[in-house]
C-alpha cells in the first residue's frame, strides 16, 4: 500500500507544467534520433546529457528517459518505411515491416509496431512499479563484497550473452576498465597513466567517451557507407488503428511471450537489441505458418518491438536499485546521476523517493503520450528523412562537439572526443561491441573500490566472495556466465566430429 501511495504521490511529481513539457520535448527529440540513422538512445542522452545539469534531477532524467521511450518508437518509422533501422534493435522489424509497406500495408505495420512497443514498455513499468521497492529493500543487506559479486555477474554476464565473439567482448570490456584506472587513485592518491597531462587528473569522464564512440562513430561509419533514402508513404487513419487493434487482439500470446523476454533480457545485460532478435526467432519457430514470415507477417512486426520496448524499459530496474545498468542507454542515464549528486542503489528510494517515482510514474504518462505523438505525425517523420544526410551529419558533429564542451568547458575534451570518436568507428568496423567499454567505463571504478574495500575486510582472502549463500550464489553465476561461451564452443567442436565420424 505504501508503494501504490508513493506511486501515486510519483504521478503529482511527474505531471507538473515544468515535467509534462519536458516530456513531450523529450519524446519528440527521441523520435527524431530514432528516425535518423547514425544516431540512436545512447547517443541521443550522451549528446543531450551536459543541457540538464542546470535542471532539476527530476526533470532531468524524465526527458532523458523520454528521449530514449521516443527513439524505441522512431526506429520503427524508418525501419518499415524505408527498409534502413533507425536503431540496432529495429533490424528485426525490418524483416516483416517493409514487406507490408510493400504491399500498401505501412499504415497497418506502423500501428502495429507502435502499439507492440507501447504494450511492451508498459508490462515492464509495471515490473518496475512492483519489483523496484522489493528489490531495492532486498540490497540493502549487500555489502561490498556482495555488490562486486552483482558487479563481476554483470560484466560476466556481457561475456556469456554477447552475440558478438567473446574474446571482442573482453577486448572491449578490458580496455574499458584500463579508461576506468586513469587519473588519481582515490584509496593511494597516487596518479595512474596521466602520462603527464594535467587534464586527466580526473580520469575520462564517460560522457565525453560515450558522445565519441556513439555519436562521432556512427556518423563517420554512416557517411562511409553513403546512406540514401527511399521508401513508401504512409498516413495512419483512426480507422485503420482500430483496424489493426482488432487483429492484433488474438496475438496475446505472442504479446506475453515477446514481453517476458524482452523483460528478462532487459534485467540481465542482454539489451534490446538480442531481445527483438530472441522475439523474433521464438515467434517464427513457434507460428503455425512460419513460412510466412519475411513476407510481411504481422506477428514479424509485434514479436520484436514488443521485446525491444519492454528490454528498454526494465533495464532501468537494476539500474535504479543497484546501480547496475542493463543497456547501454542505462548506463549513460547512471552517469548522468552521479552528476546530479544522486547515488544509484537502494538507499535511492530511501533518500530521494521524489526522484525514483516520479520517473516511474512519467514512464506510464510518457508512453501514452509517445503513442499518440508517433500516430499522429508520421507524415512528418517520413519528410524529415528527404534531406540529404550530407545536411544531417554536420549537424549532429556540430551538437557532439558542443555537449562535450559543456561537460567542463574545455577544448581538450573536444579533442579527446574525437579521438574516441576515431576508436568507435574502428570498433564498429572490426565488429568489437561498444557497451561492454562503456559499462566497464562506468562500473569499473566502482567494482574496483568495492573489490578493494572486500579484501581490507578480509585480510587479503578470496574466501569473502565464498563467505555466505547470497555472495556465493552470486559469485558461482558470474562464473557460470564467463565460460559458458566454452561451452557451446565445446558442443560444436563434438558435433562437427560425429558429422566427421559418421561420413
Amino acid at each position: 500500500m505504501d508503494d501504490f501511495n508513493s506511486l501515486m504521490h510519483g504521478f503529482s511529481v511527474a505531471a507538473t507544467l515544468p515535467n509534462l513539457g519536458y516530456m513531450m520535448v523529450g519524446l519528440l527529440l527521441g523520435v527524431l534520433i530514432g528516425v535518423l540513422p547514425g544516431l540512436g538512445g545512447a547517443n541521443g542522452v550522451a549528446i543531450l546529457l551536459p543541457l540538464t545539469f542546470t535542471m532539476n534531477p527530476t526533470t532531468a532524467i524524465i526527458m532523458l528517459s523520454c528521449i530514449y521511450w521516443g527513439a524505441l518508437f522512431g526506429g520503427a518509422i524508418t525501419s518499415i518505411l524505408f527498409n534502413i533501422p533507425g536503431e540496432p534493435w529495429s533490424v528485426a522489424t525490418t524483416f516483416d515491416g517493409y514487406p507490408m509497406a510493400q504491399r500498401g500495408e505501412a499504415a497497418q505495420a506502423l500501428t502495429a509496431a507502435f502499439t507492440s512497443s507501447f504494450v511492451g514498455a508498459l508490462f515492464a513499468t509495471l515490473l518496475i512499479s512492483f519489483l523496484a521497492p522489493l528489490l531495492a529493500r532486498f540490497a540493502l543487506r549487500f555489502g561490498p563484497a556482495e555488490l562486486f559479486a552483482v558487479q563481476l555477474l554483470t560484466f560476466c554476464s556481457f561475456v556469456g550473452m554477447s552475440r558478438e565473439a567473446p574474446v571482442k567482448t573482453l577486448i572491449s570490456m578490458l580496455l574499458g576498465f584500463a579508461l576506468a584506472t586513469i587519473g588519481m587513485d582515490d584509496m593511494t592518491g597516487q596518479l595512474r597513466m596521466t602520462f603527464g597531462f594535467t587534464e586527466l587528473l580526473k580520469g575520462f569522464d564517460f560522457l565525453i567517451a560515450v558522445i565519441g564512440l556513439f555519436g562521432i562513430g556512427e556518423i563517420l561509419l554512416t557517411m562511409e557507407e553513403g546512406l540514401a533514402f527511399k521508401g513508401q508513404s504512409a498516413r495512419i487513419s483512426p480507422k485503420v488503428v482500430f483496424e489493426t487493434w482488432w487483429a492484433l487482439l488474438k496475438h496475446w500470446k505472442l504479446f506475453l511471450r515477446s514481453v517476458a523476454i524482452g523483460c528478462w533480457m532487459g534485467i540481465t545485460p542482454g539489451g534490446a537489441t538480442p531481445a527483438s532478435f530472441m522475439s523474433y526467432g521464438v515467434a517464427q519457430r513457434l507460428s503455425r505458418h512460419p513460412e510466412r514470415f519475411g513476407k510481411g507477417e504481422l506477428a514479424g512486426v509485434v514479436a520484436p518491438e514488443t521485446a525491444a520496448h519492454a528490454a528498454g524499459t526494465s533495464a532501468l530496474l537494476p539500474m535504479l536499485t543497484l546501480g547496475i545498468p542493463g543497456s547501454p542507454t542505462a548506463a549513460v542515464l547512471l552517469g548522468g546521476l552521479v552528476i546530479w549528486g544522486l547515488q544509484p542503489g537502494p538507499m535511492l528510494f530511501t533518500e530521494n523517493k521524489d526522484f525514483v517515482w516520479g520517473l516511474i510514474a512519467s514512464m506510464y504518462l510518457s508512453n501514452v503520450v509517445g503513442l499518440l505523438v508517433v500516430l499522429t505525425t508520421v507524415p512528418f517523420w517520413a519528410a524529415i528523412l528527404r534531406i540529404p544526410f550530407s545536411i544531417i551529419a554536420p549537424v549532429i558533429i556540430v551538437t557532439c562537439a558542443i555537449g562535450a564542451y559543456t561537460v567542463h568547458g574545455a577544448m581538450f575534451d573536444v579533442y579527446m572526443m574525437l579521438v574516441f570518436g576515431v576508436m568507435g568507428y574502428v570498433f564498429k568496423k572490426l565488429r568489437i561491441p561498444l557497451a561492454p567499454l562503456v559499462l566497464a567505463l562506468v562500473l569499473g571504478d566502482k567494482a574496483e573500490a568495492n573489490f578493494r574495500q572486500s579484501m581490507l575486510v578480509s585480510q587479503g582472502s578470496l574466501g569473502i566472495f565464498w563467505s555466505n549463500a547470497l555472495v556465493g550464489g552470486l559469485t558461482a553465476l558470474a562464473l557460470l556466465m564467463l565460460v559458458w561461451p566454452l561451452y557451446g564452443l565445446l558442443k560444436r567442436r563434438l558435433a562437427r566430429n560425429e558429422i566427421a565420424v559418421s561420413a
